[in-house]
C-alpha cells in the first residue's frame, strides 16, 4: 500500500490550498457560515470552474474521471479552510448514488448538470431516530402513489434542486429522486451551531412516479452503503483538514505569544499540548488514507477501515480542537477568531453519516463481535 498522492493529487491539493486562501479566508468562511443562504454563489462557481463538484463523474458525463482517494485530498483541504456549502451532500453522496443506480434518463438530466455545478442535489435519509441506517427507514410509500412524512437533518435543501429521498416500499428501502420545486415539497430551516445548513424536508400529498425511482424497488439498502461510506471518508477528510490547520495556528501562537518575557511555546506544558495534537492529527489522517484506498480498491475491509478512520477521527480531532483551546485561552471563543468556526466544524462532521458510536459497531461486527 502506497498512500503518497499522486502527482495529480499533488497538483490538486496545491491548487485547492491557493484557491481557497485566496476566495475563502476565514473572514468569508465565517461571512458564509453566518448568512442564512450558506453559500457563495461566486466561490461555488469557481469550484465548478475547478471541476470539483464533478470530481466522480465520468468524463463522458462532463466530468473529471476522479477518485474517492482524489476526493479525500480534495476535501482536506476544504475542511482546512472550513469552506462552507453543499459539496459533500452533492458532489459526494448523491453524486454516488446517482451513479450507482440511476437510468439513462436520469443520468442525462442530473450528472452532467451536476458535474458543472448547475444542479446541486442533495440525500434526505435521516427520520425521527437521527440515525444513517437504512433498517430506520419508516416513511411509506406506494408507487405510484402520494407521499407524506418528512425527513431530517437534510443538508442544503434551501439550494438543492432535487432530493435522494429513502423510502420504504413494499418491496423494501427505496430511493427517490423529487425535485425540490415539486408541489408539497417544503424545506424548514433547523438551527445549528456549526453554520452548516440543515432543514426538515416535509412531503404534504407529493405526488411520486415509477419515473422517480433511483434503481429498482427495495434495492436502496444496498445503494446506500457504498454511497454512506463514501460520505463518511470526505466528512473525516474534513475533520483531518480542520484539525491540521488549527495544529498550524496552535504551533504559531506557541512560538509568538509572549507571556513573563518568553513565548509560552517555550514551557513544557504547551510543547506536550502541541505534541498530543500532532500525535492525534497524524493519526487520523493515516486511518483516513487507509480507509480511502480501501474503498477505492474494494477491500473486503473496506466498511471497517472507514467507520475506523471516521470513529478515530471525530474523537481524535475534536481532542485537537478541545486542546487547542487550552493553549489559545479566551481569544479562541471569539468570532473573530478562526478557532471556533473550525472547532464547531469538526463537531458537526463527526455526527454526519454516522458518530462514533455507529461506525464502532461496525468495527465490533467486522471483528466478531455481535451487540
Amino acid at each position: 500500500m502506497d498512500f503518497r498522492p499522486t502527482p495529480a493529487q499533488q497538483l490538486l491539493a496545491a491548487t485547492a490550498r491557493e484557491m481557497l486562501r485566496k476566495h475563502c479566508p476565514p473572514e468569508v468562511a465565517q461571512r458564509v457560515a453566518l448568512d442564512a443562504r450558506g453559500l457563495d454563489p461566486g466561490l461555488w462557481r469557481q469550484l465548478a470552474e475547478l471541476g470539483w463538484p464533478g470530481l466522480l463523474i465520468p468524463s463522458e458525463l462532463g466530468g473529471s474521471d476522479g477518485s474517492l482517494l482524489d476526493v479525500v485530498v480534495l476535501v482536506e483541504e476544504m475542511g482546512r479552510a472550513a469552506l462552507p456549502g453543499p459539496f459533500v451532500p452533492s458532489a459526494v453522496v448523491a453524486t454516488s448514488l446517482l451513479l450507482a443506480a440511476a437510468g439513462p434518463e436520469q443520468r442525462k438530466r442530473w450528472l452532467p448538470a451536476l458535474a458543472t455545478g448547475e444542479r446541486i442535489v442533495t440525500p434526505a435519509l435521516v427520520e425521527d431516530e437521527g440515525v444513517w441506517d437504512a433498517d430506520a427507514v419508516a416513511l411509506r410509500a406506494t408507487i405510484p402513489g402520494r407521499l407524506r412524512g418528512r425527513k431530517l437533518f437534510v443538508h442544503d435543501a434551501h439550494v438543492a434542486d432535487a432530493h435522494v429521498v429513502s423510502v420504504r416500499e413494499a418491496a423494501g428501502v427505496s430511493l427517490l429522486v423529487i425535485p425540490g420545486d415539486r408541489a408539497g415539497v417544503a424545506r424548514l430551516p433547523l438551527d445549528t451551531l456549526s453554520g452548516d445548513k440543515l432543514f426538515e424536508l416535509t412531503f404534504d400529498d407529493v405526488a411520486i412516479t415509477a419515473d422517480d425511482r433511483l434503481g429498482r424497488a427495495g434495492d436502496g439498502a444496498r445503494l446506500l452503503v457504498p454511497a454512506l461510506a463514501a460520505g463518511a471518508l470526505a466528512r473525516t477528510a474534513e475533520m483531518v483538514g480542520a484539525a491540521q490547520r488549527i495544529l498550524e495556528m496552535a504551533v504559531e501562537h506557541a512560538k509568538t505569544r509572549v507571556q513573563g518575557g518568553r513565548p509560552i511555546g517555550g514551557h513544557q506544558a504547551i510543547q506536550h499540548a502541541c505534541a498530543d495534537i500532532v500525535r492525534d492529527v497524524d493519526g487520523a489522517r493515516a486511518l483516513l488514507y487507509a480507509a480511502g484506498w480501501s474503498l477505492d480498491e474494494g477491500a473486503p475491509s473496506a466498511a471497517a477501515d472507514v467507520a475506523s478512520a471516521k470513529a478515530y477521527a471525530a474523537e481524535a480531532c475534536l481532542a485537537v480542537a478541545r486542546r487547542a483551546h487550552q493553549i489559545f485561552g479566551a481569544i479562541g471563543y471569539c468570532e473573530e477568531h478562526p478557532l471556533h468556526l473550525l472547532h464547531k466544524r469538526i463537531q458537526a462532521a463527526g455526527l454526519d453519516y454516522g458518530d462514533s458510536a455507529a461506525h464502532l459497531e461496525t468495527v465490533a461486527r467486522s471483528i466478531g463481535l455481535e451487540g
